[in-house]
């Protein structure tokens, strides 16, 4: 499922630990990384995030390393 999508830093613990949980469930997602890619930094601030990870799907929206929401994903 691609429709996840992770905005994420480079040398940032909660990506990393976001990333590795839909990694070991096995879960498919989207990374846009705000540094090689800034244009994404206007449109989460427009969404009212401040920080990453914010992962994005079209049930929910939601910011930092949540491993409650995370779980939704997983089949």
């Amino acid at each position: 499922m691609k429709d996840i999508k992770v905005f994420s830093r480079n040398n940032c613990m909660q990506c990393k630990m976001v990333k590795r949980f839909l990694d070991e469930h096995h879960v498919a997602y989207q990374e846009l990384n705000i540094d090689e890619q800034p244009e994404y930094i206007d449109y989460l601030r427009e969404k009212g995030f401040q920080a990453v990870p914010v992962v994005e799907s079209i049930a929910a929206t939601f910011a930092g390393f949540r491993p409650d929401q995370l779980k939704a994903f997983v089949a």
